[in-house]
């Protein structure tokens, strides 16, 4: 995929989560996701990637509102944080959100993230609009090589299942095999997980790299 048709479809989708903020505000609604409580889930799940790592940095590849950053303070993790987000209404919520919570900055370019010891990714692979399927995986797995070259020791993201039931699914979302997903996933590592027993229309890929 050409870099100018990256970066129309980028423009796209990120106006797409500005007009979500900017309606629900730094809420589990304003980055398109259902309920406070399918967010949390979804968090739950990316952060096996690190339950027994201490310390670590990271990075969260997309970050809307910075709600991750909340969700590992509150969990006691106290783990350097970097979010970065293609919306600028996002950034700016996050760092509303964000100003009582230690040690994160805030990107707007990918190329500004550091390298960190994990990167994360929620959602960010869903919206597709009208970008054909075969365009829009050639993105993903672009996107799939940067966050492995940003992660020292691991990176990990979630994705809509292909096998939701038909009449749920809707043509402006993405959803993938999560075969072919763990397949893709194998050529940075032999220690690759996929998880697809929780309770969304999901999974959650693992990728640890040391």
């Amino acid at each position: 995929m050409s870099v100018p048709a990256t970066a129309d479809l980028l423009r796209r989708v990120a106006a797409y989560y500005s007009a979500k903020v900017v309606d629900h505000g730094a809420t589990a609604r304003g980055v398109d996701w259902n309920s406070p409580e399918s967010q949390e889930l979804r968090f739950q799940q990316l952060e096996r990637l690190f339950e027994d790592a201490e310390p670590f940095t990271i990075n969260d590849y997309g970050c809307g509102y910075g709600a991750f950053a909340v969700f590992l303070r509150r969990r006691g993790r106290r783990a350097p944080y970097c979010g970065f987000d293609i919306s600028m209404e996002m950034l700016t919520a996050a760092g509303r959100v964000l100003a009582d919570v230690e040690d994160w900055r805030l990107v707007d370019a990918r190329d500004d993230m550091p390298k960190a010891d994990y990167t994360i990714a929620s959602g960010i692979f869903n919206v597709k609009l009208d970008t054909p399927d075969r365009i829009w995986q050639s993105y993903v797995d672009e996107t799939l090589e940067h966050m492995a070259a940003l992660s020292r020791r691991g990176f990990a993201f979630n994705m809509l299942t292909g096998y939701a039931d038909a009449d749920r699914m809707r043509p402006d979302l993405y959803y993938a095999d999560p075969h072919a997903v763990f397949d893709r996933c194998r050529r940075f590592s032999r220690r690759v997980a996929l998880l697809h027993d929780y309770p969304l229309y999901e999974f959650t890929m693992l990728v640890r790299l040391s």
